[in-house]
């Protein structure tokens, strides 16, 4: 899930930024009139051939206002607009890194732990467990109780029942302990090292 997000973020990111780039240009080379004075052939239909022109004649932007469903359109295309962002907004801070994590000693005071360094421990010692080929963690929620997102490439004879055990028994509760929580959640994604098959003669 983390991924498609990142991915559809990445997408729309770049779209986003090539409109407006684009725009940007379109509007430059109206306004300086580049069309003319380099004598660039603009395609048909094109709406800025002078530095006086708009976008949007006054026929074009009132045509439609005697229609009554007019602004009940427009009306509900920007309030869906504003819908679709804020999700997207709320989907993008949830899932994102946490980036400290609070060690309480027990008297009161504590002290901030780096996510960052806590994820690459645990992701190291659950490398290093028998098994595992490969391993990837993140952590995200609140820097008082944090969660765990832990992916494991398997060795491709390693059995998944006594590595989840592991894992959870040592790497998870190394790191629980460490950090001086309540419970560290997590939620570990297994997959079998995919290896090339080989020509035996």
């Amino acid at each position: 899930m983390d991924r498609a997000l990142r991915s559809c973020n990445r997408v729309l990111l770049a779209l986003a930024g090539v409109l407006l780039l684009a725009l940007g240009l379109a509007l430059l080379a109206g306004g300086f009139d580049l069309a003319r004075q380099w004598n660039l052939a603009m395609p048909s239909g094109w709406p800025w051939t002078e530095p006086d022109d708009v976008l949007l004649s006054r026929a074009d932007r009132t045509q439609w206002r005697s229609e009554s469903w007019w602004w009940s359109a427009v009306i509900a295309a920007l309030a869906l607009l504003v819908i679709l962002l804020l999700w997207w907004l709320l989907v993008t801070l949830r899932r994102r890194r946490l980036g400290e994590v609070l060690v309480e000693s027990g008297d009161g005071e504590g002290a901030l732990l780096r996510g960052r360094a806590l994820s690459n421990v645990l992701e190291a010692e659950a490398a290093s467990l028998p098994g595992v080929d490969k391993a990837a963690v993140r952590l995200s929620g609140k820097r008082t109780s944090p969660r765990a997102s832990v992916e494991l490439l398997l060795s491709a004879h390693a059995e998944p029942g006594p590595v989840l055990g592991r894992v959870t028994d040592e790497a998870l509760e190394h790191a629980r302990t460490s950090a001086s929580l309540d419970g560290l959640p997590a939620e570990v994604r297994l997959g079998a090292a995919k290896h090339r098959p080989e020509r035996v003669v």
